[in-house]
């Protein structure tokens, strides 16, 4: 990969190891939060007892813990490659076995392929960080949030079709190919980018004692800025992560089936899902932090206004369809705004340890977000969650263009506040 460019270009080879990396990530957990829900729904479960459920994504919140050892022990490329074809093994052995009277090993198997997961993420966000410069950092986000989106899509819409056609041997087999085909760039790609080798090399000389790792993330938690910008992002996120937990489930309530979902959540929904990152990271580029934002919260807020509609009964089965096309389109622009601003916030050579910091802050906030939600649709049903969600998620957006106004956050954060959220060259 090339030297960060000051206008902003990705090279080819950048632009398909990240779309690789968070493809992979995004197809099991895919899968795992949004094509699952519908399974157990269908099974009788109840919405409580499906949020309780993500309880198996704990990993995604935990992982700053272990971030520290990431980032300052081997290197990235062995990270990348052993997660990777962790997860990879862990389908091929779930394809193996009978799950058709029990789903207790597919449930063990998703906590190891989320913990494979969510170690690789934070190798690949380091990676992402210190190879990409200020002004690369839109586009790339956009890269993020689009190939990880496309792997949500097709492990929650495509292989949830799979499965309805052909079960769970055929749908496993599928995800261990395709986990083991995006294994490939980063053999070849990773050990061959200089500015991932410089990264590595830094994080060697620097390499703390294990004592001190233990407590590595309790010091990048206590920099000055860090823990209120962490509640604004999370503000930030709170209400549409409610509003979008338990689309899927409602789907199923309202009475459409299994292929109409694979089709709204899958087909549909990926050129929205592209067409929200690559707004995102244009606006992000063109206009900066503040304005990128400012449209993808306030725009992202307004989609959920399709859900309450459709929750109320009004509009049938394309009111569904324009809300879930909303959700990808705006919601992945917003995301990739805050994502953009997040890579800001961290400070060269603890690139993984910090933006994993704030990642697990936003797993955080969507796991509070959809237990709260199992809650609130099961006692007051969906028409209130939808409204609840909006309303918070309107607070959220407030907040986040507040904190920028005023300067708060972690220093490189501020100093682009200073400069209307727009880096230099």
């Amino acid at each position: 990969m090339s030297t960060p460019s000051r206008t902003g270009a990705l090279a080819g080879s950048t632009l398909l190891l990240l779309t690789a990396l968070y493809f992979a990530q995004g197809l099991p957990y895919g899968f795992f939060s949004q094509a699952v829900p519908v399974i157990l729904r269908e099974e009788g479960y109840s919405l409580t007892q499906i949020s309780v459920y993500g309880l198996l994504f704990a990993p995604w919140g935990l992982k700053f813990l272990w971030a520290p050892y990431v980032d300052r022990y081997a290197t990235r490329r062995r990270w990348l490659l052993a997660t990777q074809l962790t997860s990879a093994a862990v389908a091929l052995v779930l394809a193996c076995l009978d799950l058709s009277g029990t789903l207790v090993w597919m449930l063990i198997g998703i906590a190891v392929i989320n913990l494979a997961s969510a170690t690789q993420d934070i190798a690949t966000d380091g990676l992402a960080v210190a190879t990409l410069g200020p002004r690369q950092r839109g586009p790339g986000n956009g890269i993020q949030v689009g190939a990880y989106r496309i792997g949500m899509i097709v492990g929650g819409g495509g292989l949830l079709w799979l499965f309805s056609i052909a079960g769970w041997r055929t749908l496993f087999v599928a995800m261990s190919v395709m986990l083991f085909a995006v294994t490939v760039p980063v053999w070849f790609l990773v050990g061959r980018s200089r500015l991932g080798r410089d990264a590595d090399a830094v994080a060697r000389e620097r390499r703390p004692s294990p004592a001190l790792l233990v407590t590595g993330w309790l010091q990048r938690l206590r920099r000055p800025g860090v823990i209120v910008f962490i509640v604004v992002v999370g503000a930030y996120k709170f209400g549409n992560s409610m509003g979008s937990a338990l689309v899927g489930p409602f789907m199923s309530d309202i009475g459409l089936s299994l292929g109409q979902i694979a089709l709204i959540e899958g087909a549909l929904s990926s050129a929205g899902a592209l067409a929200g990152a690559a707004l995102g990271g244009w606006l992000a580029f063109r206009f900066g932090r503040r304005s990128a934002l400012l449209f993808g919260g306030v725009t992202q807020t307004l989609s959920l206004a399709f859900y309450l509609v459709a929750a109320l009964g009004a509009g049938g089965f394309w009111i569904v369809v324009t809300a879930s096309l909303a959700e990808h389109v705006l919601g992945g622009a917003a995301t990739v705004a805050v994502f953009t601003l997040m890579m800001d916030a961290c400070e060269k050579g603890h690139e993984g340890s910090d933006y994993t910091l704030y990642a697990c802050a936003v797993v955080g906030v969507q796991g509070a977000a959809g237990f709260s939600a199992g809650i609130i649709g099961d006692l007051f049903g969906f028409p209130t969650l939808f409204g609840t969600s909006l309303i918070l998620s309107g607070i959220g957006v407030v907040m986040m263009i507040a904190a920028l106004d005023r300067g708060m956050g972690p220093a490189p954060v501020r100093a682009l506040a200073r400069t209307g959220s727009r880096p230099a060259g």
